[in-house]
Parts: structure tokens; sequence; C-alpha cells
């Protein structure tokens, strides 16, 4: 999958509507479209970049599982 998220980042596709990973050996695909945008926003945070304009409504679809924010009692 780091394949179709350098591709994706780096602009190969432009406004991707779902990511599937086949398993032949198996027979079966897996929709990883969630994952794999959770995983370009998490890249974007870190490193303090916007998502790409043309990733944005796929990321979009998929918001963060973890926005609680804590707060930090002051001693």
């Amino acid at each position: 999958m780091e394949i179709v998220i350098q591709d994706l980042l780096a602009g190969e596709y432009r406004k991707p509507i779902r990511v599937v990973a086949f398993n032949t050996a198996e027979r079966c695909s897996e929709d990883v479209s969630e994952h794999i945008a959770r995983e370009i926003q998490r890249r974007g945070n870190l490193q303090l970049n916007d998502v790409p304009s043309y990733l944005r409504e796929f990321v979009d679809r998929y918001p963060p599982q973890d926005l609680q924010q804590f707060s930090l009692r002051l001693v």
C-alpha cells in the first residue's frame, strides 16, 4: 500500500474514489480507502502540510477517529 500512497501524494491519480486491495492467492479483495485516506491525512499532519487539493475530497470522506484532545493540568 505504500506505493499507492506515494503515487497518490505525487499526483499520479487525480480525484480518487476508492482504493481496493486484491489478494489473488486467496481470491479476495478489500476496500482499503479509509486506511489510505487516514494515512494521507496523518502524513500531512506530521509534516504540517495540507492534503493536496486533488485528494481533499477523498480524505474528507473518512474523518480521523482520534480527534479527541486531552487537557493538561498545570501544576
